[in-house]
């Protein structure tokens, strides 16, 4: 069964972006010859129809659950990165509420968005000025017209979606984990017994990546770091895993974060056989 999935991904890498390049070339006003439509429509449906049997085989037969389904169905990478998107979008509507996601019953909040507020919101108005701008540049073109300003009306929605996703995913600590998060595409948590020290250092942010270190700047600094006795693991925006044992953050108090970690970890049961406290 694994083989026919594998073949599925295979035809899919080929078929999506040769139907998107049709799509393009028809919003242009150039129409391609009618034999390479039909050969285009022909493929997309056949995929469609093989993704579907595929589907059921593995929802019925073999008692997968849809999203077990799905997940063998459709490459990782796409699968996260239309998970960010929507929760992106989703995020707009929590800040819009004036809600936030994540925290649970008994945690400490702490906000991280606030230093990084103005470069965000500023970008985003600069962004509806453009859109104004070219919409009204580009009107004697209504395809072309139609085309930029739908990405543009994205662009907009994707820059302040990202103030509003750190804005309402706060960094939470409970009694035993640390959660961190940036926007929708970082979530890490740490047991508080893995934090083997932790202090307030102001550092800017560093362009490359450090081998077992975890930046997540705002506004280009850190103002938290945290060593650990045990490395976690981090999951980036596609899927791709790595060990850090050392993570840097910001919080807009970063220093009643600091505290609030070290009483935390200063009320943790000893470890077994370990000298008592």
């Amino acid at each position: 069964m694994r083989q026919p999935r594998r073949l599925l991904r295979g035809v899919a890498y080929l078929v999506v972006p040769g139907e998107l390049t049709l799509l393009v070339c028809l919003l242009a006003g150039l129409r391609p010859p009618a034999p390479v439509l039909a050969a285009g429509e022909a493929a997309v449906l056949l995929l469609l129809t093989a993704e579907a049997a595929v589907f059921l085989r593995l929802w019925r037969r073999e008692g997968r659950t849809p999203r077990e389904a799905v997940r063998e169905l459709v490459p990782q990478p796409v699968l996260r990165l239309a998970g960010h998107e929507l929760r992106l979008m989703w995020s707009l509507l929590l800040w819009a509420a004036r809600r936030r996601s994540g925290p649970g019953p008994g945690e400490q909040v702490f906000g991280h968005a606030r230093d990084q507020a103005g470069l965000l919101l500023g970008l985003g108005f600069v962004c509806v000025v453009e859109t104004v701008a070219m919409s009204y540049l580009l009107r004697p073109w209504p395809v072309l017209h139609a085309v930029v300003l739908a990405l543009d009306v994205y662009t907009v929605l994707f820059v302040v979606g990202l103030h509003a996703a750190s804005a309402t995913r706060p960094h939470t600590l409970s009694e035993h984990t640390l959660r961190l998060r940036r926007a929708t595409h970082v979530d890490l948590r740490i047991p508080l017994e893995r934090i083997a020290s932790a202090s307030y250092e102001l550092l800017s942010a560093h362009d490359g990546k450090e081998d077992g270190v975890l930046d997540l700047p705002v506004g280009s600094q850190t103002s938290l770091t945290f060593t650990l006795s045990e490395p976690v693991e981090s999951v980036g925006l596609l899927g791709g895993t790595r060990r850090v044992h050392t993570v840097r953050c910001h919080a807009d108090d970063a220093r009643s974060l600091l505290q609030a970690v070290t009483r935390a970890r200063s009320s943790l049961p000893p470890p077994r056989g370990g000298p008592p406290s």
